[in-house]
């Protein structure tokens, strides 16, 4: 997969709806910022959780996005592998799967 071109088409069929339904998007992107803000918890950690639900849900977008946002946040390709392992407790063998395409992304994208 080519995460960052997949990012990109994301990115561009989104703008629309959030042209149509600017309420919502404004919401979610409030929302969005609040739940990811530096807090007891810090942003890189929040953003590992945000990524290890991603995983978990298959949601190969969440994955791109989240992925991005740990990088930024300093997170360590180490960070994401224990991460990871963390999700294939949690969810199997499509957590491992899952898990794999985000170290993909984290070496794509960083």
């Amino acid at each position: 997969m080519d995460w960052k071109n997949t990012l990109r088409h994301t990115s561009s069929i989104l703008g629309p709806l959030r042209a149509e339904q600017a309420a919502t998007a404004k919401g979610f992107h409030d929302l969005h910022e609040a739940a990811l803000a530096e807090g007891a918890l810090s942003t890189k950690h929040k953003e590992l959780i945000a990524l290890a639900i991603g995983i978990s849900k298959q949601c190969n977008d969440c994955i791109g996005y989240h992925v991005k946002a740990a990088i930024r946040a300093g997170a360590t390709r180490e960070e994401m592998a224990e991460m990871i392992n963390v999700v294939v407790l949690m969810n199997g063998g499509p957590g491992y799967m899952y898990g794999v395409k985000a170290m993909e992304a984290y070496d794509q994208l960083s």
